[in-house]
């Protein structure tokens, strides 16, 4: 497979603001002052404490997180070129019709530089706390989607689903995206690859173990792209250069820039067009400032850009 040329996004960390809201604008100036493409920020709006009969999550639930969407809209006021997105936005744990409001307006008032990443967690707690039914997340994450994209783009929203209804509705102004705003897909099952080839303009891919893995998933998303009559090489596909970090190796990646360039350049030839960086895992491997992150994704760019274009 010939290799395409990258896009660069920068996973935005949440633990920037404990240097103040100034620090945070500063980072999200300094990541588009260096040249990468994209931002995203990931979603969760509560953590759960490990409790009998609640599995300890990936995450420790003391760690800082951002609500991204108001992040990126005080992003958005301090930037004008690079783009900006959710990796990914938990869709069917918030009130679908709201989202498409603030998705909307959001890419108003950034000037059409949104992308919208949504998934449907693994976190069942947090669904409880927000009130959202855990078990039939798969199927109102579907509803949603075609939900989003009618109030972006029709004058008379009808719905009538499951899940969702909207009669005669009206939701101004249009994004200036419109229907096309893009929405792209995480998840790492069989039912996030169908999702992806039958509704997602992208897969954000987060855990691609190998060639073989990463190969698996992308032939099982263009296979469902064409079951369903879409045009397979029109989905984009974005991985992250290396999952959280869970432990002391994880954490020794990013202070290692040789291992983030061979590993970009291995999804390269797998077929990603995009590539993300998690700056939080920057700042766990000893950039423990905002200024120390944005040198070091300053650094990592320089050789990036050299190495795969």
């Amino acid at each position: 497979m010939t290799p395409t040329p990258m896009k660069l996004t920068v996973e935005f960390p949440s633990v920037a603001y404990r240097e103040g809201p100034a620090a945070v604008l500063r980072l999200a100036r300094a990541i588009e002052d260096i040249g990468y493409d994209h931002i995203d920020i990931f979603d969760h709006v509560v953590m759960g404490h490990p409790l009998a009969g609640r599995p300890a999550g990936p995450y420790n639930p003391a760690m800082p997180i951002l609500e991204p969407l108001v992040t990126l809209a005080a992003l958005a006021a301090v930037t004008s070129r690079v783009t900006l997105g959710t990796e990914v936005l938990v869709l069917p744990q918030r009130e679908p019709t709201l989202v498409a409001k603030q998705i909307g307006t959001l890419d108003t008032l950034s000037g059409g530089r949104v992308r919208l990443g949504v998934g449907v967690g693994w976190q069942e707690s947090e669904y409880e706390a927000l009130g959202a039914d855990f078990r039939t997340r798969g199927s109102r994450m579907d509803e949603a989607i075609a939900l989003l994209r009618a109030y972006w783009s029709e004058a008379h929203v009808n719905v009538a689903g499951k899940h969702y209804r909207a009669t005669e509705m009206a939701m101004e102004p249009k994004p200036p995206q419109g229907g096309r705003l893009p929405i792209w897909i995480g998840g790492a099952s069989d039912a996030a690859f169908r999702r992806v080839g039958r509704l997602g303009d992208g897969w954000l891919a987060s855990r691609v173990t190998d060639a073989a893995d990463g190969r698996r998933a992308i032939e099982a998303i263009r296979r469902h792209a064409e079951e369903a009559g879409r045009d397979p090489a029109a989905i984009g596909l974005q991985s992250m250069v290396a999952p959280p970090p869970r432990d002391a190796e994880g954490k020794r990646f990013y202070a290692e820039p040789e291992r983030v360039v061979a590993r970009a350049a291995e999804l390269q030839r797998m077929g990603f067009q995009s590539i993300s960086l998690n700056a939080t895992a920057i700042f766990q491997a000893g950039a423990r400032s905002v200024d120390a992150m944005a040198d070091g994704l300053g650094a990592l760019h320089t050789r990036l850009r050299k190495e795969i274009g």
